[in-house]
Formats: structure tokens, C-alpha cells, sequence
């Protein structure tokens, strides 16, 4: 039985017979018979290492959490998800510390939790309906590592262009849209102006071959 647990870069889980590279918590997901029942529990989206001090899941078990699936870094952070402050704390350091840096102004504390980031978070990907919320822009102005919909497909602005997305990894595009292209922008606004800032998320080893 394939299981309802893969993310796609628009947030939805479906269900695809594709491994992933990182571990996704939001909360308990799913019922007794394994079956998706919300999109969501928790305000915190987190991205977690598929391995941390040998600990063992059974995927969709009696548990605290369902146990979803990413490609990579730029697809978890398109669907709304950070990095988890306990099994990737190095990298949710990085992170929160970048993220700050660019959009600390949202804020009128100096130093704000974490918490009150999941709050602009949860503003920036779904809106009161459950939709996926995006933006526009021009192509050129997005930094790498931002994944974008054209035609309702998925791509990640990477070097030398767009990378058409998959479950399975990257492939090139043949024909590349002009840079002034006015493009839909699936990674939230603030993660975007994070990845301008010089942060980088961690993306398939398709996207660079």
C-alpha cells in the first residue's frame, strides 16, 4: 500500500511510490486504517533527518505525528515547512538566523520565538480556506533555490536556468522562459527573501547534473 505522505512543492500529500531525503512533521495526519483525515494539525511544518540517534518509526502507526516525505529542502520549504530545532539543529540555526536577518522587520520584539516566525509562516503558505497562498514576480528577480509554477507545473530556479521538478528529481528544461516572465511563486515570501540573503537550501543532486 502506497501511502498518502508525499509532498509536493504546492504542500499537498499525495500518494507516490518515491523515496524522499527528509522527514516531515505536522502533526497526527492520518487514521487507524492509515488514511489521510486533515492536511494538517499543528501550526509548526518542520522538516526533520530521516535518521537521528536511532530512533525507529512505524510510518502512519499509533504515533505522535504522520510521517511525511520530502524530495529535498527547496520542496519542503515551497510547501511551508523549516527545519526541526531537534534532529537538524545546526541547520535550523542557519536558518532562523538568515531568516531573521531579512525579515526581522516584520516584527516589533528584537529577538522573537520561534513560535511568532510559525505564525508568519503559517500566514505566508494557507489561507483561512486551506488554499496554497503564492505570489507573482519577474523571473529575474528570484534567488536560487525558489520553486515557482508555470502552467501548473513545478520548477526550481537553479543555476543555468529552471529545473523542471519531479518526486523522482530534476530534469532540464529545453526551452527557458525569458527572465521577465511574471511567474507564480510557490515558496513563501519570507523564505524567498532568505534565500536573496544569501541562505541556500539543500536541493537533489538531479538539479546539478
Amino acid at each position: 500500500m502506497t501511502l498518502q505522505n508525499r509532498v509536493d512543492p504546492w504542500g499537498r500529500l499525495l500518494a507516490v511510490n518515491a523515496r524522499g531525503s527528509l522527514l516531515g512533521n505536522r502533526g497526527m495526519l492520518h487514521n487507524e486504517e492509515r488514511q489521510i483525515v486533515r492536511d494538517w494539525q499543528r501550526m509548526p511544518w518542520v522538516t526533520c533527518a530521516l535518521e537521528f540517534q536511532g530512533r525507529k518509526r512505524e510510518i502512519f502507526g499509533r504515533t505522535t505525528y504522520s510521517e511525511l516525505f520530502f524530495l529535498d529542502d527547496a520542496t519542503a520549504f515551497s510547501a511551508g515547512h523549516r527545519p526541526c530545532a531537534t534532529c537538524r539543529r545546526e541547520r535550523y540555526n542557519e536558518f532562523k538566523t538568515s531568516w531573521l536577518a531579512v525579515n526581522g522587520e516584520l516584527f516589533s520584539m528584537t529577538n522573537p520565538s520561534i513560535n511568532e516566525i510559525d505564525k508568519v509562516f503559517h500566514r505566508e503558505r494557507i489561507d483561512r480556506n486551506g488554499t496554497k497562498v503564492t505570489f507573482e514576480a519577474p523571473l529575474s528577480s528570484l534567488p536560487l533555490g525558489t520553486v515557482v509554477d508555470i502552467n501548473d507545473e513545478a520548477f526550481l530556479v537553479w543555476h543555468q536556468g529552471l529545473k523542471r521538478w519531479s518526486f523522482n528529481g530534476y530534469s532540464d528544461l529545453q526551452l527557458q522562459p525569458s527572465p521577465s516572465t511574471l511567474v507564480r511563486v510557490l515558496t513563501p515570501e519570507s523564505v524567498v527573501r532568505t534565500f536573496a540573503g544569501g541562505f541556500r537550501p539543500i536541493v537533489h543532486a538531479s538539479a546539478n547534473r
